[in-house]
């Protein structure tokens, strides 16, 4: 029998880091995981109270419109309105999908033909570097600076014919950085004047820290025609398991983007969507009532981190819920996260799924903690390195 030939198309594609260290973390118990950005809480009462409405509905067990239920709409398009002075008109159109990831999937099979480029901040989300491939197009990296903000002249060197679109994320993950309103407004100017599309991340809008303000460049007058917004659910209101996203697309993306979805998922869950209209009726207040147990974790990261600050550098991360460590040795990433597993019971994801190469980086998050858990975590990742890491150590 003839075994059937594996696609080299997905075998280029990396495989998603969270379930190895997930698996390392199941075979060593007792690990605490700085490792996934989830964070501590659920969704709002208002979340849960929509589902007996849902449930009173027999027609909400049918198929419902690709682009979302008009109350869902609706409600996201107020919050558009009032929180990132986006409006909708002739000249955008809004889709829900199923969770930031599908919105960014949704875009790249919308804008690209195989072959085509697209540009990314290293370091990147790896779930986009994914995406890109699985599209049969071809990521670009373009090094962000040594405190991870962008830089605009090494993006426009990086643009080719063959670009179709940039990426930022804004508060960033994996880095935790806040880009600037004068970055973001230069590089969507950029996209603007070469013709390209700016696809911009804001699934962390409202983590923002010490006075940092996130800013949403699809409010750029004269922005809509080239500006791709992706948001998501699953951070704010506790909403990951429910997956509820959302994007705001050129008009002339609308009909290809439904296509993709039709095709993919036909409409995101009904049942979710109705409770998406609880959350976003309860509105960000009710993200902001958690941030402060979430402060607290990352004020106790930060005195930690000070402790160790001769092997590791602590870049500024004024946003999301994450620090990407910039450590002083030759470890191998992986194995030095194997090694803290094993040896420390604490988990954090390695640089290299984020695509940096050179040097040996650990993304440590701190969303998913209570205070004594997230107390106890850093304490055994700084006892770790400081176990394990010497300056230029050699593994």
């Amino acid at each position: 029998m003839t075994t059937p030939r594996e696609p080299l198309r997905m075998q280029a594609v990396q495989s998603p880091i969270i379930p190895v260290v997930g698996e390392l973390i199941k075979n060593h118990p007792g690990t605490i995981s700085l490792g996934q950005g989830v964070v501590y809480y659920g969704p709002p009462q208002e979340a849960i109270g929509q589902i007996n409405r849902f449930l009173a509905e027999p027609e909400n067990h049918k198929y419902k419109l690709v682009q979302g239920i008009p109350g869902l709409l609706e409600a996201i398009q107020a919050k558009l309105e009032s929180e990132n002075q986006i409006r909708l008109g002739a000249a955008n159109a809004l889709v829900v999908t199923a969770g930031g990831n599908m919105a960014f999937m949704n875009a790249v099979l919308a804008i690209t033909d195989p072959g085509d480029e697209i540009i990314l901040q290293t370091p990147y989300y790896f779930n986009h570097d994914m995406a890109i491939v699985m599209a049969g197009c071809r990521p670009v990296p373009v090094a962000t600076d040594e405190n991870y903000q962008l830089r605009p002249e090494a993006i426009r060197q990086a643009i080719t014919p063959k670009t179709r679109a940039v990426v930022s994320i804004s508060p960033n993950n994996p880095t935790g950085a806040v880009y600037s309103e004068e970055a973001l407004r230069e590089l969507n100017a950029l996209c603007r004047d070469l013709g390209i599309f700016h696809i911009h991340d804001e699934a962390y809008e409202y983590f923002t820290y010490d006075g940092a303000r996130h800013f949403s460049p699809g409010s750029i007058p004269g922005s809509a025609g080239h500006t791709i917004s992706l948001y998501s659910l699953s951070k704010a209101y506790g909403f990951a398991s429910w997956r509820i996203g959302y994007m705001v697309v050129p008009e002339h993306l609308f009909v290809s983007v439904k296509k993709i979805q039709d095709t993919i998922l036909i409409c995101p869950p009904v049942i979710s969507q109705y409770a998406a209209m609880g959350a976003l009726n309860a509105g960000q207040a009710y993200c902001r009532t958690q941030l402060t147990s979430i402060l607290e974790a990352r004020e106790l990261f930060l005195r930690e981190l000070e402790s160790i600050k001769a092997i590791c550098a602590v870049p500024a991360a004024n946003g999301a819920f994450y620090f990407l460590l910039r450590l002083h040795t030759d470890w191998e990433p992986m194995a030095l996260v194997e090694e803290l597993i094993q040896e420390f019971r604490v988990a954090a994801i390695p640089g290299t799924t984020f695509g940096l190469t050179k040097g040996c980086h650990l993304r440590v998050a701190y969303g998913a903690l209570q205070k004594e858990v997230a107390a106890e975590g850093i304490h055994r990742l700084v006892r770790g390195l400081k176990a394990l890491v010497k300056p230029r150590n050699r593994r």
